[in-house]
């Protein structure tokens, strides 16, 4: 199935009796999701991606916009008729019912001729239930299990209808680390074998880039960027969606452009293209440093961690916006890090120049 948003707004009136200013949650939102992908609506709390999600399952109704469901305008259309299948950050299990009798209640609700007798439906249950890997559980409850079993119980009830779009709200972020990394990798799994189109909603990026086709990155309900999730990281159009991906963060610079070279501080480290003669900020990634006694960025160290095949080397240079930077080197480069300023060299495609006063990327 696929999902367009075409100009989709969704205001929220204010509830501050001095501003009274509205709240635009979802501004002018307009993306084609293609048939049978898993996107992913990344940013950070309060970004509007919850509420894009509640517009296209019907929760919600937008202000203005469309949405359809292939050619299907589904804008006015009541929930329980658009197909979707929505899973909650809580789960939102029934505690007084079993596993099979929590994944058998959306179809209970069926009526004419989608209509199911009872071993039909346990049929069915059965088929997801083996789907997601909790077959030995169908007559616990779910106070007996663990959040990730929860968590499949919760996605089998929402797939036992075999919906055309699947919606996902923050599912993961209620287990731990290790739990979290399993259970997004059956995610992955049980979306490539359903075929369903599937949009998940969550602020951790390397949840989204680790399993989605395509991510969409939001900021006070704009898009700001969307892509292949690597395409994205490699290439972000502004500061913002530069900062938000990656893990450890971009390291961060005041610089300026002047006369044919990027400087940071007193330190010349790139030749550039005709660019105007101007002050920007400079992001590096932490895997763009390389350690070189000629190298032109000249930092203090402060500390190195080690991190099995790579060091993780804490430097500052009095340029920074943030406090320390962060640079990942091999452990190759051990011999090297004897002197208390470290000279680097940095990788040209890990290194982005944004416009102070836009934000937007330059290309040097």
């Amino acid at each position: 199935m696929k999902v367009v948003l075409q100009n989709l707004t969704k205001v929220f009136p204010s509830r501050n009796k001095k501003t009274q200013d509205d709240v635009i949650a979802v501004n002018d939102f307009t993306f084609e999701i293609p048939d049978g992908q898993l996107i992913g609506l990344l940013g950070p709390s309060g970004c509007g991606k919850s509420t894009a999600l509640n517009l296209i399952c019907g929760l919600q109704t937008p202000t203005s916009g469309k949405i359809y469901f292939d050619d299907v305008d589904v804008t006015d259309l009541p929930p329980e008729n658009r197909g979707v299948g929505l899973v909650f950050q809580n789960y939102a299990l029934y505690p007084h019912l079993t596993v099979m009798q929590n994944i058998i209640f959306p179809l209970q609700n069926l009526k004419g001729n989608q209509k199911l007798s009872k071993t039909e439906m346990q049929d069915k249950a059965n088929e997801v239930a083996a789907l997601v890997q909790i077959g030995e559980l169908m007559e616990r409850k779910p106070n007996e299990l663990s959040g990730g079993q929860q968590q499949r119980v919760a996605i089998a009830r929402a797939l036992v209808k075999m919906p055309s779009v699947l919606l996902l709200d923050e599912p993961l972020s209620n287990l731990d680390a290790r739990l979290r990394l399993q259970t997004r990798e059956e995610l992955r799994r049980i979306q490539r074998e359903t075929g369903i189109t599937t949009i998940f909603v969550t602020h951790d990026q390397e949840e989204a880039m680790s399993i989605s086709d395509m991510i969409v990155v939001m900021r006070s309900g704009i898009v700001e960027q969307i892509g292949k999730p690597q395409d994205v990281y490699d290439s972000p159009e502004n500061r913002f969606v530069a900062t938000f991906l990656g893990t450890p963060p971009i390291n961060q610079f005041t610089g300026r452009i002047s006369q044919g070279s990027l400087f940071v501080g007193d330190d010349e480290i790139f030749k550039t293209n005709d660019i105007l003669d101007q002050p920007v900020y400079v992001g590096i990634r932490p895997e763009g440093f390389i350690i070189d006694e000629n190298g032109p960025l000249h930092c203090k160290l402060h500390n190195i961690e080690v991190m099995g095949r790579d060091f993780s080397v804490i430097t500052s240079h009095e340029a920074s916006i943030n406090p320390t930077i962060r640079s990942i080197v091999s452990t190759d480069s051990a011999a090297s890090l004897q002197s208390d300023v470290i000279n680097f060299s940095i990788r040209p495609e890990k290194l982005f120049v944004f416009a102070q006063d836009t934000e937007k990327r330059i290309i040097v």
